[in-house]
């Protein structure tokens, strides 16, 4: 059995405006892992990921990139205790 990761990620930049979230979905679903992305009111993209640790840490490094439009100049990463308790990858719209 794979280890399995929570990570709770702040991405910063041009990270608004530039389908980030949109994009997040999409390779999260392609990687395979588990959890949401929202956009901040000062500016920043968060995101919730788990899943096998070895995806989690595939999706962060897609997250410290982004999509083609995006300028991501920095991001802060927190482990959390691993919970499975989410099912597939959403946009959330809520701060």
């Amino acid at each position: 059995m794979a280890d399995k990761k929570r990570v709770r990620a702040t991405i910063k930049g041009r990270v608004q405006g530039v389908n980030f979230r949109m994009e997040t979905m999409r390779a999260a679903e392609q990687i395979g892992v588990n959890g949401w992305v929202r956009n901040k009111s000062d500016g920043n993209v968060e995101a919730l990921i788990e899943g096998d640790a070895e995806k989690v840490d595939r999706m962060l490094e897609w997250c410290g990139k982004g999509p083609p439009v995006a300028h991501v100049t920095d991001m802060d990463v927190a482990e959390e205790a691993y919970q499975g308790d989410m099912q597939g990858f959403d946009v959330r719209y809520t701060m």
